[in-house]
């Protein structure tokens, strides 16, 4: 991927919050001074702080200050940088459409994976068998599931 290419990851990330994504709606009316948008929302004022820096550092807002406040303004051109991306990942949807169709009718994208069958439980020996037991090697103990760096199973 080229650096032209790159995901606005930060810029992304601003906006999967749900509380940040309402405060941008607000701003785009106006630009607003913090104690009025805290208003808006059953949130603290720290809380809102914390929402706006984040939306700041994506660069998605930019702050003012007007003698004791803070007016906040949202800046819709840095959402350029996302249509950008999503456009340039789009225009590659062609292409893996036609690998799709192209490809073998044994594969099958996204399919489930067939369970593994049941193992049927182990009997115990009964003690009272005659025969002698044979020794036979401990089972190797269970793998632990495969975990991603971020904790999650796939």
């Amino acid at each position: 991927m080229s650096r032209k290419s790159k995901p606005p990851i930060a810029l992304y990330s601003a906006l999967a919050d749900t509380t940040r994504c309402r405060i941008l709606e607000i701003l785009k009316v106006a630009p607003t001074p913090v104690h009025v948008l805290t208003e808006a929302f059953s949130i603290s004022r720290p809380a809102i702080s914390r929402h706006l820096r984040v939306l700041k550092s994506a660069g998605l807002v930019a702050e003012v200050k007007k003698g004791r406040e803070n007016v906040y303004a949202f800046r819709p051109a840095k959402l350029d940088a996302a249509r950008t991306w999503l456009e340039t990942i789009r225009s590659s949807e062609v292409l893996a459409d036609e690998v799709v169709e192209e490809a073998p009718a044994t594969v099958v994208l996204g399919a489930p994976v067939a369970p593994k069958p049941a193992r049927a439980p182990k009997k115990k020996p009964d003690a009272s068998a005659e025969k002698p037991l044979k020794e036979t090697a401990p089972a190797p103990a269970p793998a632990a599931p495969s975990t991603s760096q971020m904790g999650f199973d796939f």
